[in-house]
């Protein structure tokens, strides 16, 4: 009949309403979860974020912890990382020290952020993207291996090292710090490799202390891994360290500054973290 939609019609017409339907039910449920997400942050977090999208629009900001250090807030975008204070006008490029801690807590976080990143020695800038927005700091690549230095341990005594992981694997040498994140990742590292570790502390970040209670522990090879995870060390003692004063010396007289400097058994040498493919070719006998 003339005015009439048919069967089919009808159908045609119920569907499309249950497909819009849908569809905004969907836009709802995502706004509502992203107004929750919102609500579950600090409001300080929030501010900042709020602050961040409006004078880095092409920054994609994932994280903002203003809890992390007084005073700034720790902005994540993808592998990169900076800090701002609270009312998002500053904005500092470079590394943040605990110096209570002796701790790099920017390494830490740049480690944690790409644990298969070689990062380097100081927090390096991205060249500036479109837009004049700032550089930040970033975990970056290694470049194109270079020749090991080369370097004799023939002066060190046998005393003041802890040896750990596979005594019949090939051995590597590594110079370093119970408060280095670097020294952690690569100690992190190592264990997972069929490698003999021969450890020697030396004091960098001021960790002589913590370095004589991991030497004299009963079980050194548990102590030391409890020293990288921050754990404290039960059932202190005290022994001969006379054997970590000789690794100091070493180091002074070969210009070791920093951590973590691995030594091959031939004694090519390579400094700094270097992710398990890279460890695994310089110890097989490879460039770092």
């Amino acid at each position: 009949m003339f005015g009439t939609d048919s069967t089919a019609d009808r159908r045609l017409t119920v569907g499309r309403v249950l497909v819009l339907l849908l569809v905004v039910a969907a836009f709802v449920a995502a706004a509502i979860g992203a107004k929750a997400a919102y609500a579950a942050l600090r409001p300080a977090d929030a501010s900042v974020i709020a602050l961040l999208k409006a004078r880095l629009p092409k920054t994609q900001v994932s994280k903002v912890d203003c809890a992390v250090v007084d005073g700034l807030c720790e902005v994540t975008a993808g592998n990169n990382l900076f800090y701002v204070d609270r009312s998002g006008r500053y904005l500092v490029i470079g590394r943040v020290y605990d110096m209570e801690t002796r701790q790099d807590l920017t390494a830490t976080r740049l480690l944690e952020i790409n644990p298969d990143t070689l990062i380097g020695g100081a927090a390096k800038a991205n060249n500036a993207p479109e837009g004049g927005e700032p550089p930040i700091a970033k975990a970056v690549g290694a470049s194109a291996p270079a020749a090991p230095s080369r370097i004799s341990l023939d002066g060190l005594p046998k005393d003041g090292a802890i040896v750990w992981g596979n005594q019949t694997g090939k051995t590597v040498t590594v110079f370093s710090d119970f408060r280095c994140g670097y020294c952690r990742a690569l100690s992190n590292t190592l264990r997972s490799m069929n490698v003999r570790v021969v450890e020697r502390p030396i004091s960098v970040l001021g960790s002589r202390d913590l370095a004589n209670q991991v030497y004299c522990a009963k079980n050194r090879e548990t102590a030391l891994h409890q020293a990288y995870a921050g754990e404290p060390l039960r059932n202190a003692a005290t022994c001969d360290t006379s054997g970590l004063d000789a690794n100091e010396r070493f180091a002074r007289s070969h210009g070791l500054n920093g951590t973590p400097v691995i030594v091959r058994a031939d004694g090519a040498m390579i400094e700094g973290y270097r992710p398990k493919e890279a460890l695994a070719s310089f110890i097989a006998g490879g460039r770092s």
